[in-house]
């Protein structure tokens, strides 16, 4: 989830919020095809065929079937707080969904989560300390429970200026209308 804020004449600002799609997963996560038959069924790993399909269309090459582990994402969700605190969620961001969807990482995976912040440009030494630590696990729950008890129930979930919010994905134009009618008087 993230939310976008601008002020005029200035380049809106992106800030990645954490939202757990499914936060009662066991720390280490499950077997994604376990996951996939708990939700779908069996076979209902074709249901990412059409997400494959949109995403080739933009470039995207999704790689569900190199993905072994379902996680909980608490620990990306750290990274991702340790990459604001460090200027740099956005790469992090990016380097988090090829590790994810591309690659297949386990981001429940602490050394994975290393990498992966690496990639995104910041201090793997620093960040595996950071990582093993333990150090804003709770803080990240809670953001997690708030922004729950704010109505966000899925993803993608786009917040404009803090006055507008769009659920789901949309084509661009509807997107630039929402951000536009969140900066009109």
């Amino acid at each position: 989830m993230y939310e976008e804020r601008a002020t005029d004449g200035e380049k809106p600002a992106v800030r990645w919020l954490p939202f757990q799609l499914n936060p009662d997963l066991p720390e280490t996560g499950i077997s994604r095809q376990e996951y996939i038959e708990r939700k779908f069924g069996p076979g209902g790993g074709r249901k990412y065929d059409h997400v494959a399909q949109v995403g080739k269309s933009v470039g995207i090459d999704f790689a569900f079937d190199n993905i072994k582990v379902q996680p909980n994402t608490v620990q990306a969700h750290r990274l991702m707080h340790y990459a604001t605190n460090h200027g740099l969620e956005d790469a992090v961001a990016e380097s988090l969904f090829a590790g994810y969807f591309i690659e297949g990482a386990n981001l429940t995976d602490l050394k994975a989560l290393a990498d992966i912040g690496a990639r995104g440009g910041l201090e793997r030494a620093a960040l595996e300390t950071w990582l093993h630590s333990g150090e804003d696990r709770d803080l990240v729950i809670q953001k997690d429970a708030e922004i729950r008890k704010s109505g966000v129930s899925g993803v993608p979930f786009f917040i404009f200026n803090r006055k507008l919010a769009v659920s789901g994905a949309h084509e661009p134009e509807t997107l630039l209308k929402a951000m536009l009618e969140s900066v009109a008087p």
